[in-house]
């Protein structure tokens, strides 16, 4: 009985380090910024397929999450803060939608079957991080109105710069799939 409770108390650990890396790592790629108009690109999107592959749909989800939960208790882990404010009033703000989207696509990134060709990988990860977009442009026109250029401001100048990191991803899919047996 006591080795089985060790065994559970071993692999609770390991969820919680794992998760805590995960997010850790997320963070990071929200500070590290490419200048871009109108707002800084960063490698989260790429990180949150990344962690979909890696860990799973479920440890991948609960990283994502606990990096929105530190977020909101004000934890300074979002890509513009603390400079534009921290915590609640940040998350509610222009990015939200894109926040919420990155729980499904790192869901969908753990959930869809990438044990298939190149081109469907592709098309399946796209698809996945196509609910980044679809979250963030709904909240960015219900946030500054719908009869603004909503697809050309919160969209269109990432587009290119999504399909290079899902393109990257893709190649490596497989390679990371691998890792999964470890974690």
């Amino acid at each position: 009985m006591d080795s089985v409770k060790t065994l559970y108390n071993h692999k609770v650990l390991r969820v919680i380090i794992i998760t805590i890396i995960g997010s850790l790592l997320l963070t990071l790629s929200a500070k590290i910024k490419i200048p871009f108009y109108p707002v800084p690109m960063t490698m989260q999107t790429f990180v949150v397929i990344l962690l979909g592959i890696t860990l799973g749909h479920k440890l991948a989800l609960a990283t994502v999450g606990l990096y929105l939960i530190e977020g909101i208790l004000g934890l300074p882990v979002f890509s513009n803060s603390p400079e534009k404010g921290i915590g609640f009033i940040y998350f509610i703000g222009p990015t939200m939608g894109y926040l919420i989207g990155f729980l499904f696509t790192t869901f969908l990134s753990g959930y869809l079957n990438l044990k298939t060709n190149f081109l469907m990988v592709f098309i399946k990860l796209t698809f996945a991080v196509s609910f980044i977009y679809l979250f963030g442009l709904i909240w960015l026109g219900t946030l500054i109105g719908w009869d603004k250029p909503i697809f050309e401001l919160g969209a269109l100048p990432f587009l290119y710069a999504e399909l290079f990191k899902v393109l990257l991803i893709s190649l490596l899919a497989k390679k990371i799939l691998k890792l999964r047996k470890f974690i």
